[in-house]
């Protein structure tokens, strides 16, 4: 099983580790268990946190040399510097595989182990700019609500630490499984999209328009269909998509069938050109290269990877 170790320290907020909890912790009801989760500390013992009170965390830093994960769910304050025994631990975590997240704050704990160097990351607004002073060799992107790098990522506010930890259930186990979870979690629907770059929370308008083209992946949809829609010009709706969506309306288009496709690949036998058909990319030569440009898998690949029974 898939060993999710949060390292925390005083003073630790609550809500940043009740992410990490929530995804990777929590049990539930009809969904098998895939992680084993647990907490360290550089000195285990009680732990102040944000809300008032204390944690006690049994385990030390040699909970780190047997995570396949590793979470920093904030680090405050964030001039704190590293300790040089945690900056070894988490070096020697991820020399030997181990993946490596922050969520908020913890990015400033991931920049002084050098490994975010030359890197995009992803912080709180607030904190972009002096991150970004401190660390003048990470590229701080301030309108990512995550970056995965698949060896390291970060998450901006902590709420975007929730989707950072099912974006990483995804890689694991693929999007249908981190759907399930996102569903018994009550989580507002997420879009499908690379890891990279995944777009803001949409609102007004654009969800009725959203809706209406994910029920119709399968037929053709173009911009002019998108815009007809709001009664808006092309021109207008793009403008529109950039700024709620992150994307323009072709790209999110795909982003919705490459999604699609990966849950059929998931959950169901049907054989490419079939799955093409449903998902409106006509084809499966056409259906493999998008897929692999997107996914940087072969549909196949992926299905054996992230087969569900």
């Amino acid at each position: 099983m898939h060993r999710v170790v949060a390292l925390v320290r005083p003073v630790q907020s609550t809500f940043e580790l009740g992410c990490a909890f929530e995804v990777f912790g929590t049990v539930r009801a009809g969904i098998a268990p895939r992680y084993d989760f647990a907490v360290c500390a550089e000195k285990p013992g009680l732990v102040a946190t944000s809300a008032g009170y204390a944690i006690a965390v049994t385990e030390g830093l040699s909970a780190l040399g047997a995570a396949d994960t590793v979470i920093v769910p904030g680090w405050a304050p964030v001039e704190a510097p590293l300790p040089p025994r945690v900056r070894q631990a988490l070096l020697a975590a991820h020399a030997r595989g181990a993946r490596l997240a922050s969520i908020c704050s913890g990015v400033f704990a991931l920049a002084r182990t050098g490994l975010l160097d030359g890197r995009s990351v992803a912080t709180h607004p607030a904190r972009a700019a002096q991150l970004q002073r401190e660390f003048p060799q990470i590229r701080v992107d301030a309108h990512r609500p995550f970056v995965n790098h698949g060896d390291v990522a970060t998450s901006a506010g902590a709420g975007a630490g929730l989707d950072l930890c099912l974006d990483l259930v995804r890689q694991d186990h693929g999007a249908a499984h981190a759907a399930r979870l996102a569903r018994h979690m009550v989580l507002p629907p997420r879009d499908g999209v690379p890891s990279l770059g995944p777009p803001a929370p949409v609102g007004g308008e654009l969800d009725g328009l959203l809706d209406w083209a994910r029920a119709r992946l399968a037929e053709p949809i173009r911009v002019d269909d998108l815009a007809a829609y709001l009664n808006v010009s092309p021109r207008t709706l793009a403008r529109r998509f950039r700024a709620q969506v992150g994307m323009s309306p072709g790209a999110w288009v795909l982003a919705q069938r490459v999604a699609a496709v990966r849950t059929l690949l998931e959950e169901t036998d049907l054989p490419v050109d079939a799955i093409a058909t449903r998902t409106g990319l006509h084809s499966a030569v056409n259906l493999r290269r998008r897929f692999r440009a997107q996914v940087g898998a072969t549909p196949g690949a992926y299905r054996e990877a992230f087969r569900h029974d």
